[in-house]
């Protein structure tokens, strides 16, 4: 489960959060809509760790992530939170095996294990015959796959998307959208999903809509 108490943050003179109450609960698939400055992906950083609220708590499976240090957020992090960006982010210099497999080495696994697991997510991806291909060498629609499989390789509790399919076209997108629902199930998993994609934040289980850095009610 997922708390945000009393979130604020500020900028410089800025305010984009103005005092954000959230609740999320596991196997729940959230999307966070509003408009562009609502403040959706300072929100998303924050619940992920990436960004530390100017004030206000935020708790993840009971453990209020607000008091750690750095060493501390880094290594809760890799082992309890998965990303997806709209831009891939995937090194280009690294095979699609190889680039989902970081994860597990920065968590020191083997690598027979980690690139087990890697193979075992790329298949589930449907990607699995592409392991060797370079970025530039896969569509958009795969090297978001892969992205996601990288997401997955530390089995995270929590998956956060920042506009996943905001890159692809309008079935790459679908497939994807139909992916997360299909991961939840099967892993239990929690996904956080900020988008301009309306047709996916009406699917999800629960729309948080943001303006002027306040839930609507």
């Amino acid at each position: 489960m997922i708390q945000g108490v009393q979130i604020h943050k500020k900028f410089n003179s800025l305010n984009v959060l103005n005092g954000i109450n959230i609740s999320i609960n596991q196997k729940e698939i959230v999307s966070i809509v509003g408009k562009s400055g609502a403040g959706k992906t300072t929100l998303l950083q924050i619940l992920g760790t990436l960004e530390k609220p100017s004030s206000g708590e935020v708790l993840i499976n009971g453990q209020n992530i607000s008091k750690l240090n750095e060493n501390e957020l880094a290594s809760f992090r890799n082992k309890n939170i998965g990303f997806i960006f709209q831009f891939h982010h995937l090194l280009p210099e690294f095979t699609a095996l190889e680039n989902v497999c970081i994860p597990a080495y920065i968590s020191k696994t083997s690598k027979k294990n980690a690139t087990e697991r890697a193979k075992y997510l790329l298949n589930l991806m449907g990607v699995g015959e592409r392991v060797n291909h370079k970025p530039n060498e896969l569509s958009g629609g795969e090297q978001q796959r892969v992205s996601v499989a990288r997401a997955l390789m530390n089995e995270p509790s929590v998956i956060l998307a920042d506009e996943p399919s905001g890159n692809l076209d309008s079935k790459s997108a679908d497939q994807l959208h139909e992916l997360f629902f299909k991961l939840r199930d099967l892993n239990n998993q929690t996904f956080i999903i900020v988008t301009h994609n309306n047709k996916l934040a009406d699917l999800a289980d629960k729309k948080v809509t943001l303006s002027d850095g306040l839930v609507l009610k």
